[in-house]
């Protein structure tokens, strides 16, 4: 893989996160990750950022309370089972990177997968929970039948990965 800017990203980011997906991982001698389809990249208090969005039950949310970095990983088409695999099972109950045959490495001190496409490692620089009395439209509510809204983490884009 080679490391290249975070604004040399020619990839449609709305497509990569909504469609194709992402795994999100955080940890180093443990680790876990999760798929994922809603996040955001962009620019904000002048650095390059990227938001990811994870609920308070999944396990991936213990590791990203307790490290300093997390990495969000892009892979193509082929791959579209094994992100199935991640955002369906828990890593409580089975080793996921093992599960989906992915080698992984750490780069500052995030978890990367050899088979992902191009893969963002981030530090995070805020954290926040959304709050239901901000919704302006109600129907954003839809998306929580249980209540258990997201916690926000905002990452500074440290490294930036592609595929040569």
């Amino acid at each position: 893989m080679k490391e290249i800017n975070a604004s040399e990203i020619s990839k449609n980011m709305i497509q990569m996160i909504k469609k194709d997906w992402m795994l999100v991982g955080a940890g180093e001698d443990k680790f876990n990750m999760m798929t994922a389809s809603w996040g955001m990249i962009g620019h904000l208090w002048n650095k390059d950022v990227m938001n990811v969005y994870i609920r308070p039950q999944r396990y991936t949310y213990e590791f990203m309370e307790t490290n300093d970095t997390f990495s969000c990983s892009f892979f193509d088409d082929s791959y579209r089972d094994a992100l199935k695999l991640c955002g369906s099972k828990s890593g409580r109950d089975i080793d996921k990177a093992e599960a989906c045959g992915f080698t992984t490495n750490f780069i500052e001190h995030a978890p990367v997968f050899d088979q992902a496409v191009c893969t963002i490692i981030c530090r995070k620089i805020a954290v926040y929970d959304i709050d239901p009395s901000q919704f302006i439209d109600a129907s954003i509510d839809k998306n929580y039948p249980l209540k258990d809204y997201h916690r926000v983490y905002t990452g500074e884009i440290i490294k930036v990965l592609v595929k040569d």
